[in-house]
């Protein structure tokens, strides 16, 4: 699967490619920041005009909005070339990956649901290495940028349970993040939702198989696919039951993570001890900051099918090499 990294025909797109595409990660992130400031001085533009009549002037107020449009307008261009070219990058890494499944196929043909592997399980590998890849770089950038930022807002104003720790706000993000992602990703080894999402492809890839046999071979008839199918909808009812127990634990978390930053800055809110401005910059760092540290916990139903996925491309590999190490022993 990472002969991608390791084959001289692919330095330039693997390495160069990895390069090209953290650097925009990078602008994105920093350009996030600038969004973030912009947001506090804004906030306190706002409340200084609705608390005295023309406080501030119409050019004040329109000059702060095309700041804003100016900044998205990087954003955006930024984003969506990013998002262009790790298509092309990504689609690269299956080509490196399917090449050499074509050159050994010889062998690979032999094992169960090879056409599956080669087909289905890399554009499947590539599509959620976008959009999970990329994330996840994005989200450890963003705790490096932000959590300083975190940091510099919330001294010497009162946290809920911290009082004035200067680091109460970073901490007690860090421990309801972290606390809640730790609870889910036990919860998902308990309920085995790897080995769930792992059995339903074999079972759909044996169905699968069946029914590509019985359009030639007339003998292969209703018995043998409805066995097959039966056990495709004991599986997949299995991992209905499985995720609603997940469900329930992860939905009720996200939904009073909506209140958590609120929560935190409650004593300074209640004391006026923070601006609207400063308060919209706190909440929105918080933010930043809290859903990079729940990364794992947003993306999970994504994480579990691509271990899933590696785990079959690695078995699949293993057993082209065993084919190979037969052969030659032979």
């Amino acid at each position: 699967m990472f002969r991608f990294f390791t084959e001289r025909n692919w330095y330039l797109w693997s390495w160069a490619g990895s390069f090209l595409i953290l650097s925009s990660l990078w602008v994105q992130v920093k350009i996030d920041v600038k969004i973030n400031e912009w947001f506090g001085e804004f906030y306190d533009m706002i409340q200084k005009a609705l608390s005295k009549p023309n406080a501030i002037t119409i050019e004040e107020y329109w000059s702060s909005l095309l700041s804003f449009t100016t900044l998205a307008a990087m954003y955006v261009g930024v984003a969506v070339l990013v998002s262009y070219f790790t298509s092309h990058y990504l689609f690269r890494w299956r080509t490196s990956m399917v090449e050499w499944y074509h050159s050994v196929y010889e062998k690979a043909r032999k094992i169960e649901g090879a056409s599956q592997r080669v087909q289905e399980d890399t554009i499947k590998f590539s599509r959620i290495m976008e959009s999970l890849g990329t994330s996840l770089i994005e989200a450890i950038m963003i705790l490096v940028e932000f959590m300083p930022i975190l940091f510099g807002l919330s001294v010497g104003i009162p946290i809920f349970f911290f009082g004035d720790w200067n680091y109460g706000l970073i901490v007690g993000a860090l421990i309801w993040s972290l606390g809640g992602t730790i609870f889910l990703i036990i919860l998902g080894l308990i309920l085995r939702l790897v080995g769930i999402e792992y059995d339903l492809q074999k079972k759909e890839a044996a169905y699968r198989k069946i029914l590509v046999i019985a359009e030639d071979d007339g003998s292969i008839r209703p018995k043998t696919i409805e066995e097959l199918f039966d056990g495709v909808r004991k599986i997949h009812f299995l991992s209905y039951l499985r995720y609603l127990y997940f469900n329930i634990g992860r939905i009720a978390y996200l939904q009073a993570n909506v209140l958590s930053a609120y929560i935190f800055l409650a004593p300074a809110i209640v004391a006026g001890a923070v601006t609207l401005g400063v308060m919209q910059q706190i909440i929105r760092a918080f933010g930043r900051v809290e859903g990079s540290m729940q990364y794992i916990l947003k993306a999970w139903p994504t994480i579990i099918e691509l271990a899933s996925v590696y785990k079959r491309l690695r078995e699949f590999e293993f057993k082209i090499n065993h084919e190979y190490l037969v052969e030659k022993s032979t």
